[in-house]
């Protein structure tokens, strides 16, 4: 069997209160489908919750048009805690999640009625596409992307997560990680310098490396279709001393804690992970359970020790009231699932 990387399944994103970033998420980012809902404890996570296990509160949403989703979690067995100072562009770890949309204009006025935090105008990216920042409510930064691919179109403005641009402390000692164990094997972009795209950004005006990497890899796995090409973006600041955005904070607190991949075949992953230097520092061994989606999951860090989540997904709920669920343990891995299939997870839709 060899490992399939479907794509980007979600961004963890640590909130004081996940219901009420839900709806925010969901009226900007359309991501209004829920595949769980749960409260439990983390015990699994102890590397990174101070050897204690904590408990939670996890929203996973999508949005049927494309891109992945969004895991809302929530402590609550304490308080999450803030970055102590603040995070600028180039600090060490997530620093912004790419969303994709059809139209950069009408996205960009819609935000504007709606009294979003916009950071930037639209503008190029450098790779050539435009593309302008905002920042949520709870300040994480966001950068808003034009896309050409899309699985469903409905009157939503955007998709969900294309990508995430990820500050390194060395492009050159992380390219390896990104290429060998991520599967980012083209660079659409490198340069260095002063960029005004950046500008608006807090810290922008510093001088940075940049890459933008894609991947060659065909759309494998069952929701491979929905999920879609994701980019990652490396920036490394040189003209000054990065901070680590999670240096002495708990995975889970305030920010984004991690981005995850839907995999399938662990244990070629695994022994991929190993050859590369970046074992598996967290390993659910086996089936988890999410109340209503199940699967194997597990961890591993980047060089400066960024969380990148892995999800090999067991069963999914499609509608819950009659106990429908898809075992995806049945099927070849590496095919699609049928696209009416993948837009049955509408039924869990929730409507303001």
């Amino acid at each position: 069997m060899k490992r399939i990387i479907s794509g980007i399944q979600q961004v963890g994103i640590g909130v004081a209160n996940a219901d009420e970033a839900f709806r925010w998420y969901r009226k900007i980012f359309g991501t209004d489908i829920v595949v769980f809902k749960d409260a439990a404890t983390a015990s699994l996570m102890k590397p990174y919750t101070g050897q204690q296990s904590h408990e939670r509160y996890a929203i996973l949403a999508l949005n049927m048009q494309s891109g992945g989703g969004f895991e809302i979690w929530q402590y609550t067995s304490r308080t999450p805690q803030p970055s102590p100072v603040p995070i600028q562009v180039g600090d060490l770890g997530i620093y912004a999640v790419k969303i994709k949309c059809r139209d950069i204009q009408k996205t960009y006025s819609y935000y504007q009625q709606e009294g979003v935090n916009l950071l930037s105008s639209p503008a190029n990216i450098p790779a050539g596409r435009y593309h302008f920042f905002l920042k949520d409510p709870y300040g994480n930064v966001f950068e808003v992307v034009e896309d050409d691919y899309w699985f469903t179109h409905n009157n939503q403005l955007t998709g969900a997560v294309c990508g995430v641009t990820i500050g390194v402390s060395s492009i050159e000692k992380s390219l390896p990680f990104y290429k060998k164990v991520l599967g980012y094997d083209i660079e659409l972009y490198s340069g260095e310098g002063s960029f005004e795209d950046l500008k608006g950004l807090p810290g922008g005006e510093h001088r940075f490396k940049r890459v933008l990497l894609g991947h060659s890899r065909k759309l494998e796995g069952a929701f491979s279709k929905l999920l879609g090409p994701t980019h990652i973006e490396l920036i490394q600041v040189i003209d000054r001393t990065p901070y680590k955005i999670y240096q002495n904070r708990y995975w889970g607190d305030l920010g984004f804690i991690h981005v995850c991949f839907d995999i399938n075949g662990f244990p070629e992953h695994e022994e991929i992970c190993k050859a590369n230097n970046a074992p598996l520092t967290v390993d659910s061994a086996n089936s988890f359970d999410m109340g209503e989606a199940a699967g194997h999951f597990a961890y591993n860090e980047d060089p400066d020790g960024t969380l990148i989540e892995y999800v090999e997904t067991h069963r999914v709920p499609i509608l819950k009231k009659i106990g429908w669920y898809l075992d995806l343990r049945k099927r070849n891995p590496e095919k699609p699932l049928p696209n009416w299939m993948v837009k049955s997870l509408s039924f869990s839709r929730v409507k303001d």
